[in-house]
């Protein structure tokens, strides 16, 4: 007779060993920080709003003036209030109503003029740079000196479509002299500089809306012409929507603790703040509170599936769990897109759990296929869409037809979670299924083992390449991918703008939390935590 331990097989587990929440009870301890904008605020907020909507649309203001009063609105974090207002004066703009008195824009105005234009769905064309060329086919040598023309340059260069080497020129180019710049020590305290060197760790165009504005309100107050109607304004707004999302926050983070998620589900990671913080960065308007809160949940659950198949589950486990949430039906149109997705999503994940469990290594179109699924950007999507009245069954179909703009949003997704989880060489040798452990300290082999395969080890395993080639070749995706979003955006095909930008404003998200190849959600301590806090926790002072 055999003994016991011959008649059972031993489950082994994955388990991450993920670190705990960074915020306790904070958000669900309402009192523990003031937030709250007195009653007597409302009244000025309404007038300065009314103010600063007649200077928009004023009809004396230069070209110049033009641009740079709608550019420091949307910095500031107020456009959703003047939305009609901004679009119209672009549109006229576009079409050429304004002129500058001289005829001749300089560096600044031009690439404003640009980003403005092409943010806002116009499509400007890249040829109004050709006037800073030289002979040579390089940007003009006496630029190098202008360092707000730069700035507003490198910002505009990220809006680059697939074959605009002028921009991909103008991005090296402003790129090179402002990082020599910012490094000057003696040029380090000027707000100019400050400016260029957030920049060039946070593009504009790939930033969260809201962080920025937070950031950029900082900026402004410094600024010797800045508009004391306009700061007050951005203050009180940015106070008053912040007691909406401390609202938020604290109803999600309440719903997460009553559900004892983590007592429950131990080798589970625990970021449901961190999961408002990525809604927050797809929506922030006071129209879309319902729909954040949703969001915020359903990516509670996803982050909570995606360890179950990742971290824990043996495959037979997971084979009955992809089966149960096949068996979910849905009723309503907006329910049942969703609910598509999610099982859409656990068929993926399944597959990422048979592929780690045989030792597989799939091929880079394969895993990528697979990988957009698993990326989660389809079921983020529709979720996002559930709490918009503005979402129509047609906007739901859109995204349901793998679109070239959600598509490339998933590849983007896809390819900088997996480089922030990028592994060495050796544990490639793991995941095709080889004993590494004699080869490697045994806290090394704790710190890799069970880490499934990535596109960068598919892209290794088939092409025979680096690491560091991969990472190159995958990078090139990735940008690749940010030129088919500025393609699409300007193009919308009879959908929304405000459809569209929420998966535009998902690609954002992503890139703040992964970019520098970190996975800044699964390790929040030293970026995503001032983000937060910056957002949820300090206020203006009136």
């Amino acid at each position: 007779m055999k003994n016991s331990e011959n008649s059972q097989q031993e489950i082994i587990r994955r388990v991450a060993n993920f670190s705990p929440s960074l915020w306790g009870d904070l958000f669900i301890n309402s009192s523990s920080i003031d937030t709250q904008v007195p009653e007597c605020y409302g009244n000025e907020i309404e007038e300065l709003k009314e103010k600063v909507g007649k200077m928009i649309v004023a009809s004396e203001k230069k070209l110049e003036e033009k641009l740079v009063l709608i550019d420091i609105v949307e910095r500031l974090g107020l456009s959703y209030h003047f939305k009609n207002e901004i679009q119209a004066q672009l549109e006229l703009i576009f079409n050429g109503s304004f002129k500058l008195e001289n005829e001749e824009k300089d560096l600044f105005i031009t690439a404003l003029e640009f980003r403005l234009l092409r943010q806002h769905g116009f499509d400007a064309s890249s040829c109004v740079f050709k006037k800073f060329i030289e002979n040579n086919g390089k940007f003009e040598e006496n630029l190098r000196g202008d360092i707000k023309g730069l700035l507003s340059l490198y910002e505009a260069a990220h809006l680059k479509y697939h074959g605009e080497t002028i921009l991909e020129e103008a991005l090296i180019f402003s790129t090179t002299i402002l990082e020599t710049i910012v490094n000057k020590q003696e040029l380090s305290i000027a707000l100019i500089v400050r400016q260029a060197k957030h920049a060039l760790e946070q593009p504009l165009q790939r930033s969260i809306e809201r962080l920025e504005a937070r950031y950029f309100i900082d900026f402004y107050e410094e600024n010797e012409l800045k508009d004391e109607s306009l700061l007050r304004l951005a203050k009180l707004d940015f106070n008053q929507l912040q007691m909406l999302h401390r609202k938020e926050v604290y109803e999600v983070s309440r719903w997460w603790k009553d559900l004892d998620f983590i007592s429950k589900l131990s080798y589970a990671r625990d970021r449901v703040v961190e999961c408002y913080f990525w809604s927050l960065g797809m929506y922030f308007e006071p129209q879309y509170s319902r729909a954040r809160v949703m969001l915020a949940k359903v990516i509670a659950m996803i982050s909570i599936i995606d360890d179950t198949y990742d971290s824990y589950g043996t495959i037979d486990e997971l084979e009955i769990f992809t089966q149960a949430i096949e068996r979910e039906h849905g009723r309503s149109f907006a329910v049942h897109y969703a609910k598509a997705t999610m099982k859409e999503l656990a068929r993926g994940y399944n597959t990422e759990a048979k592929w780690f469990t045989e030792g597989h290594v799939p091929s880079f179109a394969d895993y990528m296929a697979n990988g957009c699924i698993t990326s989660t950007y389809n079921v983020l999507t529709t979720a996002s869409y559930l709490g918009m009245n503005s979402a129509t069954k047609e906007a739901f179909d859109w995204v349901m037809k793998q679109h070239r703009l959600q598509v490339a949003a998933a590849i983007l997704g896809r390819i900088m979670n997996d480089t922030a989880r990028s592994v060495t060489i050796t544990t490639c040798y793991l995941i095709r299924g080889l004993n590494c452990k004699s080869l490697l300290p045994n806290e090394e082999f704790e710190k890799i083992r069970g880490q499934p395969a990535t596109g960068i080890e598919c892209y290794m395993n088939e092409y025979g390449v680096s690491e560091e080639e991969a990472l190159k070749e995958l990078s090139n995706i990735a940008e690749n991918a940010w030129k088919n979003i500025n393609e699409e955006f300007v193009k919308k095909d009879g959908i929304s703008m405000e459809i569209i930008k929420t998966v535009v404003d998902l690609a954002r998200v992503t890139y703040v939390v992964y970019k520098h190849n970190q996975d800044k959600y699964t390790h929040p301590e030293k970026v995503l935590k001032p983000h937060i806090i910056r957002l949820l926790v300090d206020y203006f002072k009136i």
